[in-house]
């Protein structure tokens, strides 16, 4: 056996084998498990040491074992080396075990009574493996039966319909605490002074040259009044920042420069300059915009009635 496959070709594939079996069990990451698990390089190389040391000592013992040998047993171990593969006694060991064939001295034994036009037939046994295998899937069938049928489990449609399910509601979970993943549909309004002031900071460094430092409107428009180009409101605002103004001769786009909750913050600081009056704004620009929701949920409010009142 050990002929057909040397200790060159042995000690590699085991290693291998071993560092593929790490690294498939050792959660890693994005990194292999050896670079980032130093102690997963060092029992490596142990086991590469051991293996190799292994392979020395048997090699040691072969040698003094063939010394001790008569001649009658040295002429003996170097036939059985010089037979190829498929002549080899753990080979016909082997097929013997997985078909259980007889010798073809034996033939005879095994003829059946009838023939088809001079062609005998042999009752040979069938083969262990094939039969082991036609046992399995009968249990296979009947656990599979019991399962789905009896039982009443979910078949695959069924089981990708509620992966699919679940995997849009964890989306759906992540999206709301995910801010690089925000978008104008998700988007709320910052009050909070930290936010205001790093809008501020981001506005300053990024939009001032444009529409001033008071946001009063230079090249760009004035962001204190009451009208808006492209609709007011922290969604539509975060929507005209990120995608840019009108083609050709409105703002760019930002995308590529501020990420998701630095655009929130900076078009929140510009809602909150809302009616500050800078000193020479710019004339206004646009329309009056008008938060419809707003006004739908102040309607909704004021025709509430009182259950105090006397009918």
């Amino acid at each position: 056996m050990k002929k057909f496959f040397p200790v060159y070709v042995r000690v590699p594939v085991i290693f291998f084998i071993v560092f593929a079996l790490l690294e498939y069990f050792i959660d890693s990451g994005d990194r292999a498990a050896f670079i980032k698990y130093p102690m997963v390089s060092v029992f490596l190389f142990v086991f590469l040491f051991i293996l190799i040391a292994i392979e020395i000592t048997l090699s040691a013992v072969n040698r003094v074992m063939y010394q001790l040998m008569t001649p009658e047993e040295k002429a003996k171990a170097a036939y059985e080396n010089s037979l190829p593969f498929k002549e080899s006694d753990w080979y016909k060991n082997l097929m013997q075990k997985l078909t259980k064939t007889q010798p073809i001295e034996r033939e005879g034994d095994l003829l059946m009574d009838h023939d088809y036009d001079g062609i005998k037939e042999l009752d040979n046994n069938l083969p262990p493996w094939w039969v082991y295998l036609f046992y399995i899937c009968i249990v296979f069938g009947v656990v599979y039966v019991a399962r789905y049928e009896i039982f009443g489990g979910d078949d695959q449609e069924m089981e990708l319909k509620k992966e699919m399910a679940q995997a849009k509601m964890d989306v759906e979970e992540y999206l709301k605490t995910a801010p690089d993943l925000m978008d104008e549909k998700t988007v709320v309004l910052l009050t909070d002074a930290p936010s205001l002031d790093a809008g501020k900071e981001i506005f300053t460094t990024n939009c001032a040259a444009c529409h001033r430092a008071d946001a009063g409107g230079q090249i760009g428009p004035n962001l204190t009044d009451d009208r808006w180009i492209l609709g007011g409101g922290i969604k539509n605002l975060f929507h005209t920042i990120t995608n840019g103004g009108r083609d050709g001769k409105g703002m760019i786009s930002w995308k590529g420069t501020l990420k998701p909750k630095e655009i929130q913050k900076v078009a929140s600081y510009i809602l909150s300059l809302q009616g500050s009056n800078p000193k020479d704004p710019k004339e206004p620009q646009g329309e009056i915009w008008v938060d419809q929701s707003a006004s739908k949920n102040n309607a909704a409010a004021n025709k509430k009635v009182d259950s105090t009142q006397v009918k």
